[in-house]
């Protein structure tokens, strides 16, 4: 049901993950509570129509070798799917509205609206104000490239229907390795133009070679320490020019992502109205309980500066409803070795520390590697390329982190991940018995390792 009121009890800023489980949560509750979303194509959030969902449809339809143009149409069917399904989320409940258009702050109580398709502004008034306005791609300055025709971000090239012959991404974050990995499958030839001089700087050496030498079998040309000099258009192709090592290079492109970076959407807010105040980056300062620096605004998911993943946006639901409802409080404090997942081909999973990090914190630490390819579940998919590592704590035998390079990975971390919050001594995952044949079950070889 539609409806605009001038006041609520709540009012969220945005559709994405944390706001709308918020806004349904507090709507059962018998709160007046209303979402604003500025584009009826963002219903759901970053995640559903622009970010993880329409991604995975699409490394998953190369990795099954399903043609672009049928993959971006499956993508497109999903997405709207979705979307239908997220706006009934909240639409479905009496005491909640949708509105669509853009908002901005009058004062720490109220919020002027610009009805998206009349124009018509509006003032609303809530007790509680929640800003869920997410993030955006970072598009660098780099001459040439507004002049190009060619030059997308994710959110962009996502929605071209021809697949592009060579593509050249800036970057080699998360967003850029996935996107990469992903059209190489389905053909294109990839060049990665990594400003690092280090692949995966983050990363411990051995599992960044193992996923170097991943991607680069499958024909993407990885150039590291490099400079983007210009993007010089053309009729047929582009040209990225870039220095290396002091040398002049180029790359001729059909497509060009830039993958370098997101930034918060916090500019046409009016945040200064409210009393709320950004950091440097422009993103939402917070405490542990997400409050901004006025009492009754609260900032989540990626607006805030916190990890940029649909989960801890779910947690940042989590947060704000121990502050108002009847539930155990839960603050940032408590995000103890929360795992993420790079999804590569196939995915790079972790949790914890990484061996180098461990011993730089003064750990003393057992290590245990195991190649993907023993396991048996591996060798069945047809995905043997990989490496499991876990660290372990010498004295206390508890798991300090593990990273999985291999098939499933991404499910199997969140194991490892229980087995760490609940305190377990490595050998329980050594000796518990698995299915077979399974993933999980080279959890077992791996620990048996360590000892």
């Amino acid at each position: 049901m539609n409806f605009i009121q001038k006041k609520y009890d709540a009012l969220i800023i945005g559709f994405g993950k944390g706001g709308k489980t918020l806004a349904a949560f507090m709507a059962k509750q018998g709160w007046q509570v209303a979402v604003i979303e500025r584009s009826p194509l963002m219903y759901g959030g970053t995640c559903i129509n622009i970010a993880c969902i329409p991604t995975k449809s699409l490394i998953h339809s190369a990795e099954s070798h399903v043609p672009y143009a049928r993959a971006i149409a499956e993508k497109n069917r999903l997405v709207e799917s979705l979307r239908k399904r997220n706006f009934e989320m909240i639409d479905q409940f009496g005491n909640a509205a949708v509105i669509t258009g853009d908002a901005w702050f009058v004062s720490a109580n109220t919020v002027a609206v610009r009805l998206a398709g009349s124009g018509e502004e509006v003032q609303i008034q809530a007790d509680r104000i929640v800003i869920n306005t997410g993030a955006r791609p970072v598009v660098p300055s780099i001459p040439g490239l507004s002049e190009s025709r060619r030059v997308f971000t994710s959110t962009a090239l996502i929605e071209q229907t021809d697949l592009p012959g060579r593509l050249v991404v800036i970057g080699a974050g998360y967003i850029a390795l996935e996107f990469a990995g992903m059209y190489a499958q389905f053909g294109s030839e990839v060049t990665l133009l990594s400003r690092s001089a280090t692949f995966l700087p983050d990363e411990d050496r051995d599992i960044a070679d193992a996923v170097h030498a991943i991607l680069t079998a499958r024909g993407i040309k990885i150039e590291l320490g490099v400079a983007v000099d210009e993007i010089e258009p053309g009729q047929d192709a582009d040209t990225v020019v870039y220095r290396q090592a002091g040398m002049r290079m180029e790359a001729s492109a059909s497509a060009i992502l830039v993958a370098t970076g997101r930034q918060p959407n916090t500019e046409d807010l009016n945040l200064e109205a409210a009393g709320v105040q950004r950091d440097d980056k422009g993103y939402i300062r917070v405490d542990e309980q997400l409050r901004t620096t006025t009492t009754n605004i609260w900032a989540i998911g990626d607006v805030n500066g916190g990890p940029q993943f649909t989960y801890i946006s779910l947690d940042d639901f989590r947060i704000i409803r121990s502050q108002l409802f009847d539930f155990k409080p839960h603050s940032t404090a408590d995000r103890k070795r929360v795992s993420g997942a790079l999804f590569i081909t196939p995915p790079l999973s972790h949790v914890g520390l990484r061996e180098h990090e461990a011993i730089r914190q003064g750990y003393r630490i057992k290590v245990a590697t195991l190649p993907a390819s023993s396991s048996t579940r591996a060798q069945l998919l047809n995905r043997p390329e990989g490496i499991f590592k876990a660290v372990v704590d010498a004295d206390t035998n508890l798991i300090l982190g593990c990273t999985l390079l291999c098939s499933d990975s991404s499910e199997l971390i969140n194991l490892v991940q229980l087995a760490m919050h609940a305190g377990l001594d490595y050998t329980v995952l050594r000796d518990t018995i698995y299915t077979h044949p399974s993933m999980s079950e080279s959890l077992n070889d791996l620990f048996a390792k360590i000892g």
